[in-house]
């Protein structure tokens, strides 16, 4: 994906990353995202925890290829519990999954300023990134 704008990322092909960095560096942005999403997601698998998917955004510093902004979070990621998980339908989840879920509700148009979030959908995001975070690190959330 690109940062077209500053709300949304836009998802491009392969090939058209190939032509925005080339194809060396699109190749090795793909190899270090697939590597780290793969030991990533064998450690979530072992607490019980589906990465459904994520994103990571690289930049450059001088000529280096480096890892930017957050990684594995669950404003990043779709975290989904696997002993509740079914194929081809909603699942429940860990992450900012819930709150786009309340805004379908709302009838926002997208193209406005979203409605101010209530205090109950807050608490619930909440709970719900206490509990990624329980199961992912195995200990209480400090704070």
């Amino acid at each position: 994906a690109t940062k077209e704008t500053e709300v949304h990322d836009i998802n491009i092909t392969f090939e058209r990353m190939c032509e925005l960095v080339g194809e060396e560096t699109s190749e090795e942005l793909k190899r270090r995202s697939l590597a780290i999403y793969a030991e990533a997601a064998e450690y979530a698998r072992e607490r019980g925890v589906i990465i459904a998917d994520t994103k990571f955004e690289f930049g450059r510093s001088g000529e280096e290829l480096i890892l930017i902004d957050e990684v594995l979070t669950p404003d990043s990621s779709r975290f989904w519990p696997a002993d509740s998980y079914q194929p081809g339908g909603p699942q429940p989840s860990f992450d900012k999954q819930f709150v786009r879920d309340w805004l379908e509700t709302t009838g926002w148009d997208k193209a406005s300023e979203p409605p101010e979030l209530p205090p109950d959908i807050i608490d619930k995001t909440r709970a719900k990134y206490i509990e990624a975070y329980k199961l992912l690190v195995g200990a209480d959330f400090p704070w």
